[in-house]
């Protein structure tokens, strides 16, 4: 590993992560969140919430506000039912994306229905600007269709025409890697990347990650993601 990728990945251990127990919530923070504060992971781009949750079974966030705040639940087993104050209901299943925009302001519950865990990370990405109706979508992304690449499952930039959709400069990402195989994302400069290997462990530009870890990596030039087991990736690239 050279002195450049070392300077321009930083890795941050599953163990480091801060850590809240609520008994029904056992919930790891990326980021500084709630009775977690580290001044260095206050945010990374316009990523500001990085949570990795297990939530018991017949369980969940009772209602609750949000305002202008970009909010991705990514669900990686068991499935999560969501309801809002615009009427908005949905379940989202392992693998696939739900969205919100708070915008000038939403309640909503999130709530585990199902009779095993779900574990799911939950992002939030600053907005572009503030305001703006409040909305929520959700939509499936079958795991198949990612297989050995990373695939925009949502995206503030109309190119991404396939993704669901937010209000900020940034994409979500997702693919499954084979063990032995590789992809390479290439960021321009100026962008912030955050990987997170939901399972499996990989290496990125030779450097070693396990699953769960988290990858705060400057943009500015390519970097390959190889799987040293099978694994599940998740990516956001923001400004």
């Amino acid at each position: 590993m050279s002195t450049t990728t070392a300077s321009r990945i930083e890795r941050r251990p599953f163990a480091s992560l801060g850590h809240a127990d609520h008994g029904w919530l056992n919930a790891r923070h990326h980021f500084s969140f709630a009775d977690y504060y580290d001044e260095e992971r206050m945010h990374w781009g316009a990523i500001r919430v990085w949570n990795d949750d297990e939530i018991g079974p017949r369980s969940g966030f009772p209602p609750h506000p949000h305002s202008d705040m970009e909010i991705i639940t990514y669900v990686r087993t068991g499935a999560i039912t969501h309801q809002d104050s615009l009427g908005n209901k949905g379940r989202t299943e392992a693998g696939d994306v739900q969205v919100m925009s708070a915008g000038t302001g939403i309640r909503h519950a999130e709530y585990n229905l199902e009779d095993e865990t779900t574990t799911l990370f939950q992002i939030w990405v600053i907005p572009r600007a503030r305001g703006g109706q409040p909305s929520w979508g959700a939509k499936p992304f079958p795991k198949g269709d990612r297989s050995g690449k990373l695939v925009v499952l949502a995206s503030g930039y109309d190119e991404d025409r396939e993704a669901l959709r937010i209000r900020a400069d940034a994409r979500l990402l997702g693919g499954t890697i084979r063990a032995g195989e590789s992809v390479t994302y290439d960021a321009g400069e100026g962008r912030h990347l955050y990987l997170v290997p939901a399972t499996g462990r990989i290496e990125i530009d030779g450097q070693p990650f396990e699953a769960r870890d988290g990858a705060a990596i400057i943009g500015g030039a390519p970097i390959t993601i190889t799987a040293i087991e099978d694994a599940e990736i998740v990516l956001v690239d923001s400004i």
